[in-house]
């Protein structure tokens, strides 16, 4: 079963005169529940797709269907509440606030949506990521692998159907990637959710169930 089923999708951004096409009649479908690896080098269109699937980008031409959800047919308030509770996006940076714990970091999405924390969810996830230790620490703290950790923490907590990577493993070395890769993969099967990566590393890609390469704004394979 789908949970994504992109059609005919186009993203032209306009720069003056020049228009860039970042994404030039992308077809694509993600099957629920799997990693999908999103590859190719920079200004390929990896990112620029990935925030269409998350409804950050008015497609150009084309269709970004979500979990049964027409994007295009949806308001901007309508996909904020979308993103809040079916998207789990990791950043690459990270993108934790300083001034909270950890604990309050991995719980900030649920205070957007003014929901209250699954306790057991809640549990579950630092005691898989192991941040047990760590919760009334603040992110300064933290080494760039528990930062990292309470990022996918973070992006899961509201129980989102599709989690987003973005570059999720840039700054580390193989050995790190291959463990945060590992991670991230676990906690989405555990926890029933599809997982979108996107990665200019061809050893992380090879992780995946399945790798989408992008080249020019087409998909080559």
């Amino acid at each position: 079963m789908d949970i994504v089923e992109i059609r005919h999708l186009k993203k032209y951004f306009r720069d003056g005169s020049l228009t860039v096409r970042a994404l030039d009649g992308i077809d694509l479908s993600i099957e629920k529940g799997k990693f999908t690896a999103i590859a190719g080098v920079s200004g390929s269109g990896k990112t620029t797709l990935l925030n269409m699937i998350a409804g950050l980008y008015e497609p150009t031409e084309g269709t970004v269907i979500v979990d049964g959800l027409d994007l295009s047919e949806m308001n901007e308030e309508q996909l904020t509440v979308f993103r809040r509770r079916k998207i789990g996006f990791v950043f690459q940076g990270y993108n934790l606030i300083p001034e909270l714990t950890v604990k309050e970091n991995i719980l900030f999405p649920l205070c957007l949506d003014d929901s209250r924390p699954d306790g057991a969810y809640f549990s579950g996830l630092v005691q898989m990521l192991g941040l047990g230790r760590y919760l009334d620490a603040r992110p300064h703290m933290l080494s760039g692998g528990a930062q990292q950790c309470t990022a996918i923490a973070r992006a899961l907590i509201t129980k989102p159907s599709i989690v987003l990577a973005d570059e999720p493993t840039g700054s580390f070395d193989m050995k790190t990637t291959q463990n945060v890769a590992g991670l991230l993969k676990m906690t989405a099967a555990a926890f029933h959710q599809t997982l979108v990566v996107i990665t200019h590393n061809l050893e992380l890609a090879q992780l995946a169930d399945r790798v989408v390469r992008l080249q020019d704004g087409k998909i080559l394979s």
